[in-house]
Formats: structure tokens, C-alpha cells, sequence
């Protein structure tokens, strides 16, 4: 068995928004009630089928699920026994230990009273908030329906509420945004004591709204007031400075936290560590009976075909390749990197000897270093991590 998977996360796809933000491209959508409770019921079944699903695909399923994240979309827009119903499904199918980090994403001001209770009842001790800022006219130029103010106040109801965990997400890059925008935001997420900030740098899909404006270029959307690609770096590089001194460690490229408050969850995506995932576009990584390599799925992005239950799921089995490779450029995105060590037990040394060498050279224009066994990205590389992870990946190693 793979070390790391002695413990299994699982992730809840909620594929609901109270209205879809310009820059967003996920399958994700403002959808009426009854599809909900149509989504609820399918994906209740689903969970309920999922052992039987590992095991006809002969993958295994770690004991010990130590990890469970609601993303979306917006699960806190679910009915409080919508949510209720979906706990009670992962429950019984899969126990949970009993200090598992649970994290429910949430839109800041739509979290209600009774819906609250049923996260506490169920078990969540971890709730990410997606602020994206904290200046209201970029929030209003994306679509967001929410103040700073409001923000800070469900900060501080669901800390009143028993959370000791709490994450908000910030985008760097929204139009309008300036150096001393971005300074508010940060410091006021500073001043929240929150133990966890996730950081974005926007990346705008052609597919979305604001995307289709920027190309176009149209004036839509804030399109015209979205900040120049350095001035995003500079932001990205500013946050990453203001995070460390405030206590909030980088980690991994878009991610600070207070020590001990690393995403337990979305630690396992970069350690490649098992997950299952549920609902629609949930993408899942188990582990072979046969060989002990990765097997990745997922479901379809489309509700209606989701929700009629008739797609068929293919498992991709990832061959020695596609492991150093996954292992390369996930493994990376950590601030720790990646053990040589660990990299030469797994794969040919022709491969290792390679790597190195080319970290090498990237060591020399400062985008990496290699230091007690591991080699990481600098601060800049982490900036231009797309195109170092390409030139890592360039050539593909002989099979030996």
C-alpha cells in the first residue's frame, strides 16, 4: 500500500450558487429548489453505491476516513435536512474518526440559523468562506452579493458558534483592485484571526463571463478595470510577504495557515493521498488492489445526466509515468517540495539523475532549490510554477 493511505478524505460536490461570479468556469450554477432535492437523492445513492463501485474496479478503500470537504458552489445553500441527509448518507457508509477535519465551503451572509445547527450536529469543525475580498466595489464588479462587514460578521457568529477553524479565500487580480485595495483585504483578514487564508491569483477561462469581456475586450463585468498580469504578481508576492509576517505560514502555492491548521483535506490532492468524491464533477483518486498504483475518476460536469444516474464512470489506471509525473509537479506545489529520497525508492534512477539536473539549472536562475534531500520552488518559481513544472516534464524519461 501506498504509506500515505492508510486514511481516506472524502469530497461532496454542491454545485449550487445563489448567482454564478463573472470569472467562474466551474460546473457550477444557479439551479431551481426541486433540481436540489432531485441532486440530494442522487447523490445520497451514489455514496451508498461507492463500495460497491471500489470494489468491482478491484481499488481500495482506506479504513479511516480522516477528512471531509463539502465544496461547490455553495453547499450552504442546501436545506438544513438537505444537508442533514447528505452527513447522514457519508456516515453510514463510511465511519468517520473522531478528530476528522470537516469542511464545508459557504458564501459569506447564507449560512441561516437552522442550517448552522445541522453543520454543528453533523460534525463540521472547519468552514471556508468565500470572501474574495474585502472592498466592496470588487466584490460588487465580479457578482458577489456581500460587504466586507458582512463578512467579518459570519466570521464572528460561526466563531461564536463553536468553529475553531476557519478559512476565507481572497482573489488577487478582481477589477479595480490596487496595491492598497489589496493591502485592506489582507490585513483585515489578518485582523479576523482566521487559521487558514486560501489565495488565488484570478485566472480568467474564456468560458466565463468576465472572460468572454476580457477577450473581447468588452466592458462588462469590470473587464476594463481588471489589473495587468505583473501587477498581479506583485499583489500575489505582496501577500505572500504580509501572511508570513503575521504568522499565516505559506505551505503550498495558494495557501497560508497558522501551524496546525494546514487543510488537512486538500493536503491529500498534493501529497496524493486517497479520496473519494461525490456529486457532480467529483474527481477521486484510490489506489489499485493489484499494484498499489493510482486510479483516477470522475463524474460528468453536466446536472441533468448526473442526476439520472446513466453515465458511465470511467477509471483511469495511472501507469509508472504518470505517477513521477503527478508526483513531480503536485508534489511542488508544497513549500516543503519534494524528498529525492522518496523520489528514488519509487522510480529509475536514469529519471532521478535527470530531474536533478534540470533543477540544477532552474536552481541557477533562482526558481528552485535543492536543500537536505528535497528540492522546492522559490517564491518567484512558485509565480511561474506552470511553466517550471513544464520544463521538468519537458522530455519524457525512457521506460526503463
Amino acid at each position: 500500500m501506498h504509506p500515505h493511505d492508510a486514511t481516506l478524505g472524502l469530497y461532496v460536490s454542491v454545485p449550487f450558487c445563489r448567482q454564478k461570479c463573472t470569472f467562474c468556469n466551474f460546473a457550477s450554477d444557479a439551479f431551481p429548489p426541486a433540481r436540489m432535492a432531485a441532486y440530494v437523492e442522487r447523490l445520497a445513492a451514489e455514496i451508498e453505491a461507492s463500495r460497491e463501485f471500489a470494489a468491482q474496479h478491484q481499488l481500495t478503500i482506506p479504513q479511516r476516513v480522516n477528512s471531509v470537504f463539502l465544496g461547490g458552489g455553495t453547499p450552504s445553500l442546501l436545506e438544513p435536512e438537505q444537508m442533514a441527509r447528505v452527513f447522514a448518507a457519508l456516515r453510514a457508509a463510511y465511519p468517520m474518526e473522531q478528530d476528522a477535519e470537516i469542511t464545508v465551503e459557504a458564501a459569506p451572509g447564507q449560512i441561516s440559523d437552522e442550517l448552522l445547527d445541522v453543520l454543528l450536529q453533523s460534525g463540521v469543525n472547519r468552514v471556508s468562506l468565500g470572501v474574495q475580498s474585502f472592498v466592496d466595489a470588487e466584490s460588487r464588479a465580479v457578482g458577489r452579493v456581500h460587504t466586507g462587514d458582512a463578512c467579518l460578521a459570519e466570521l464572528k457568529r460561526l466563531r461564536a458558534a463553536g468553529i475553531r477553524n476557519l478559512n476565507v479565500d481572497l482573489i488577487a487580480g478582481l477589477p479595480h483592485q490596487t496595491v492598497e485595495s489589496w493591502s485592506h483585504s489582507l490585513q483585515t483578514a489578518i485582523g479576523s484571526d482566521v487559521e487558514h487564508v486560501s489565495v488565488y491569483m484570478l485566472e480568467v477561462d474564456e468560458d466565463s463571463r468576465l472572460g468572454r469581456e476580457l477577450i473581447g475586450p468588452g466592458v462588462r463585468y469590470g473587464a476594463h478595470a481588471a489589473p495587468t498580469d505583473s501587477l498581479v504578481t506583485d499583489l500575489y508576492a505582496q501577500a505572500c510577504e504580509t501572511f508570513d509576517a503575521a504568522g499565516l505560514a505559506q505551505y503550498e502555492i495558494s495557501n497560508f495557515a497558522r501551524p496546525g491548521y494546514e487543510s488537512r483535506h486538500n493536503l491529500r490532492y498534493w501529497k496524493r493521498d486517497a479520496y473519494f468524491g461525490f456529486g457532480l464533477d467529483a474527481h477521486s483518486m484510490l489506489r489499485s488492489q493489484a499494484d498499489g498504483r493510482a486510479s483516477r475518476f470522475a463524474n460528468g460536469d453536466e446536472l441533468d445526466p448526473y442526476i439520472a444516474g446513466n453515465e458511465a464512470v470511467e477509471v483511469e489506471h495511472i501507469d509508472m509515468l504518470g505517477e513521477w509525473e503527478e508526483s513531480i509537479f503536485l508534489g511542488l506545489r508544497l513549500v516543503e517540495g519534494v524528498s529525492i529520497a522518496e523520489l528514488r525508492e519509487s522510480f529509475p534512477a536514469a529519471w532521478l539523475d535527470a530531474f536533478v539536473e534540470r533543477v540544477q539549472s532552474l536552481q541557477c536562475d533562482e526558481l528552485m532549490r535543492l536543500e537536505d534531500g528535497r528540492t522546492m520552488l522559490t517564491q518567484q518559481g512558485r509565480i511561474v510554477s506552470s511553466s517550471i513544472f513544464g520544463e521538468l516534464l519537458a522530455d519524457e524519461p525512457a521506460v526503463a
